[in-house]
């Protein structure tokens, strides 16, 4: 073994984080704006540099690494930068707990995402185009995901490219997939912002309640419209005083966590300047099945709920794409999962029940999807349901944005893509 007083001087290493004028060799700490895989890396660089010291082939080989590195480093950070030029596209994943994510990534059993990708050959677009078999990492969808519980701090748990990252998914990758897709299609760069802003346990009736909803009555009570507290009393009776939660304190908090997320948008989105929203993702019902009132509520508060964050954002041309209950079938629906699949179904633009739905609002029936297991069990963590409910939901808004369908890792364009699929059970329809 050579001493480490016989080695030769260090090699000059070539540096990450290139500067504007494409020269990779720049300071090696990293700046505050900096996201957690630069900062990362520039670690990395830091080690090998200083193993580099140790014997010369080394350094060489470590040499043509980094170099490696900084080439697509690059590459991906001036691609990103071309399309933050143009105005973020953003789009807002709400709901509950199986929007927020439970699918399992690690582990070589059905049912993991690892296992799905690496032993079934699904979702390959997953996986990096390199030899190595690495999680791949988008050029231009960002993944954004904050939470808080009610008027709680807001954290930031997703600051980056969208990727594998953590021990769970939720239908984010699926839906980045067939929008990124979509976008690299067209003759114009888009960049894309998943910005997923909610928490588990959460109720469109109580929680979830959008602005301006009213009181009303059901089974001789008095249930809460919007703000009010409690959240249910005896029909008429003077209300009672107000508990510590209101109705849509959760809306509330959710929508102000986005505000927050677009205020900033440069943190969030490196150098972009302005954005429009253009949808948003909904896949909640699981707590309004428990109380009877929710789910009879639920259709109008839904039409509320699509009206409301239109408003909110100021885009009346905003997509909205709603996903059902994995566990409800079309055939035998019952109890209080019925009239939330109904009300889901009937936002559909193609039901013809609400004209000004026509073309912009679009459900997904995710029964034929599903892995099996319910929405209260997580569908036992199955990241195949997570994956192909997120695909359909990107599939429906890439169709409702420019009839064409996302499928296969390609863009097919159609134009008979408003048909209503077939309802049986075991087909997989694109859009119900």
């Amino acid at each position: 073994m050579t001493s480490q007083s016989s080695c030769p001087p260090p090699l000059k290493v070539p540096l990450l984080n290139p500067t504007s004028n494409g020269d990779c060799s720049v300071t090696l700490l990293p700046s505050p704006s900096d996201d957690e895989s630069t900062i990362t890396t520039t670690r990395t660089t830091i080690f090998f540099i200083v193993v580099g010291y140790t014997c010369d082939w080394v350094g060489k080989i470590l040499t043509r690494i980094l170099h490696v590195l900084c080439v697509r480093r690059q590459t991906k950070d001036s691609h990103a930068r071309a399309k933050a030029s143009n105005p973020v596209q953003v789009y807002m994943l709400l709901g509950q707990s199986n929007m927020l994510g439970m699918g399992h990534v690690n582990g070589d059993k059905d049912g993991t995402l690892e296992y799905a990708v690496h032993a079934k050959g699904l979702y390959r677009y997953l996986v990096s185009s390199d030899d190595d078999g690495d999680w791949a990492t988008s050029n231009s969808v960002r993944n954004v995901r904050v939470m808080s519980s009610g008027s709680g701090g807001m954290r930031v748990y997703h600051n980056e490219f969208l990727t594998v990252r953590g021990d769970t998914i939720g239908p984010e990758l699926g839906i980045g997939h067939c929008l990124e897709q979509f976008s690299s299609s067209s003759s114009s760069s888009t960049p894309i912002m998943l910005l997923k802003s909610c928490i588990g346990n959460r109720s469109l009736g109580w929680d979830l309640l959008p602005p301006g909803s009213p009181r009303y009555d059901f089974n001789r009570r008095t249930y809460a419209g919007y703000k009010d507290s409690p959240a249910s009393w005896p029909a008429g009776d003077p209300k009672p005083n107000p508990a510590s939660w209101y109705a849509g304190l959760q809306y509330d908090a959710d929508i102000a966590n986005a505000k927050s997320v677009l205020v900033e948008l440069d943190k969030y989105y490196p150098d972009a300047s302005s954005y429009e929203v253009a949808g948003f993702f909904w896949w909640q019902g699981d707590k309004d099945r428990y109380d009877p009132s929710y789910a009879t509520m639920y259709e109008r508060n839904l039409v509320a709920l699509i009206k409301q964050l239109r408003s909110e954002f100021d885009a009346p041309r905003a997509k909205f794409v709603v996903a059902t209950l994995g566990q409800t079938t079309l055939s035998a629906a019952s109890g209080t999962e019925k009239p939330i699949l109904d009300a889901m179904l009937a936002v559909d633009g193609n039901s013809g029940k609400y004209p000004e739905f026509a073309g912009n609002v679009a459900a997904v029936y995710s029964h034929p999807l599903s892995k099996g297991g319910s929405s209260n069990g997580h569908y036992n963590g199955n990241a195949e349901t997570y994956m192909n409910i997120g695909e359909a939901m990107g599939r429906a808004t890439v169709n409702l944005n420019d009839q064409a369908q996302c499928v296969d890792n390609k863009v097919i364009v159609a134009n008979e893509m408003t048909k209503r699929p077939s309802t049986q059970d075991g087909l997989i329809p694109a859009m119900v």
